[in-house]
């Protein structure tokens, strides 16, 4: 297979890639419900670190023996960018993000709480049809009906609530997420804001937007144990869309095609795939993926709604190059590049630090800048002499919050941004 081939834009091979029953097999049934429930400068040669001021930097998990082969219903990624965890866990390589801003759909990550319906929903993706509740006139609505009537394009970073926890000390439960479960993407379709307001607006006192998936649900279980429902406060609207295109083509199956909920700011299971329900509530949602799972709940402790839900994102940057993976580095000049977001908020600036966080200076912001949700890449050029560098990055949002350099641990594992723990150690020969 030519794993350099385009994204297949063409339903009917697609519809090849899936299966009910094959995506079930291939998506891991048992785990997937085990998880619903529960400014710019150049600075003269720098030495190396020496005994470092913060924390070392957590090693990163083990890589696996060999590594697995894509699932059939993404089959048409390309392999050599990613790791595969599981059939439903697919994270892009730390050196894979490349230096255009946007990442490609072949590789973007994968994480699916169920798996995904049977590739006939996207025969006719227009027919599609989704239902929008708790608002002045409610109605149902195809997606070629939505295409008649708005049009927005963003671009927004997609980060897995979980990304980053495989670098957490006390090793949470889950995927081990590196850096790779997120991405800088393009979406378009229907801003949420003006299809509402067609509608004569969200009725009195819902405070909640609340999507639905359209994942086939197993028999003989409680839906509420299994079904992907999310609620989000109702001012996420202002920004939302309901997309039906990703990166310039129909959203493919496996990123939640024919239409998904985007909810900018906000972590990737708020964005709710096969939308086939938008509805404004009262009350958050009592589905268990809501009401006790995705909560930052102390470590040791289950989820239960009393705790904080995971919702928006915070200030976070990486280091894609230079890497430890890519050998001793040559004495001489080089480019420390990676990526930054700002979460709800813009990035304003970026700093890099060569010896663990003792000393930092001023990166410089590289390409066009894609919006407050999009990623910024980052550049610093330095001289570095032989030695050990721990390389460290922050950013600083339009707010003026900067990058935590340690998260707090929770039982879950989510929302991992600490620049300590992201570091890399580089040798220079």
């Amino acid at each position: 297979m030519d794993h350099k081939a385009s994204l297949p834009a063409d339903p009917t091979r697609r519809r090849l890639l899936a299966t009910t029953a094959g995506s079930l097999a291939v998506a891991g049934l048992a785990p997937a419900l085990s998880a619903a429930q529960t400014a710019t400068g150049t600075p003269a040669a720098t030495t190396p670190v020496g005994t470092a001021a913060t924390p070392a930097p957590a090693a990163a998990p083990a890589a696996a023996p060999a590594a697995k082969p894509l699932p059939p219903y993404v089959s048409w990624k390309h392999a050599d960018s990613l790791i595969v965890h599981t059939p439903t866990t697919i994270e892009t390589k730390r050196e894979a993000f490349g230096t255009s801003i946007i990442t490609p759909t072949d590789r973007l990550y994968i994480r699916n709480n169920l798996p995904a319906p049977d590739a006939s929903i996207v025969a006719d993706r227009n027919a599609w049809q989704i239902s929008i509740e708790g608002v002045g006139k409610p109605q149902t609505f195809t997606v070629a009906d939505l295409k008649t009537m708005g049009i927005e394009t963003m671009a927004m970073v997609l980060q897995c609530s979980g990304n980053g926890r495989g670098y957490f000390a006390g090793k949470p439960s889950g995927t081990k997420w590196q850096v790779g479960a997120a991405g800088c993407v393009i979406w378009s379709g229907i801003p949420v804001r003006e299809l509402i307001a067609k509608l004569g607006g969200v009725s009195k006192g819902m405070i909640y937007m609340t999507g639905t998936g359209g994942e086939k649900l197993p028999d003989g279980i409680d839906p509420k144990s299994v079904m992907v429902e999310r609620s989000v406060p109702v001012s996420a609207m202002q920004d939302a869309m309901l997309a039906w295109e990703l990166n310039g083509e129909p959203i493919p199956l496996a990123h939640g095609g024919p239409l998904r909920l985007i909810v900018p700011g906000y972590s990737g299971v708020n964005n709710v795939k096969y939308i086939k329900r938008l509805a404004f509530t009262q009350n958050q949602t009592d589905a268990a993926i809501q009401k006790t799972g995705y909560r930052i709940s102390p470590v040791g402790q289950k989820g239960d709604p009393s705790q904080p839900a995971v919702w928006q994102m915070e200030p976070k940057s990486w280091i894609t190059s230079p890497l430890p993976e890519s050998g001793t580095l040559k004495a001489g000049p080089v480019q420390i590049v990676g990526v930054a977001m700002g979460g709800m908020n813009a990035v304003a600036s970026v700093e890099v630090s060569l010896d663990g966080g003792k000393s930092w200076k001023p990166a410089r912001l590289v390409g066009p800048n894609l919006g407050k949700y999009a990623w910024r890449q980052f550049a610093f050029s330095t001289q570095l002499k032989a030695g050990t560098y721990e390389l460290a990055c922050r950013t600083t949002d339009a707010s003026g919050k900067v990058q935590v350099a340690v998260s707090p641990e929770n039982a879950g594992g989510y929302l991992n941004s600490g620049w300590v723990s992201h570091s890399v150690k580089v040798m220079v020969a």
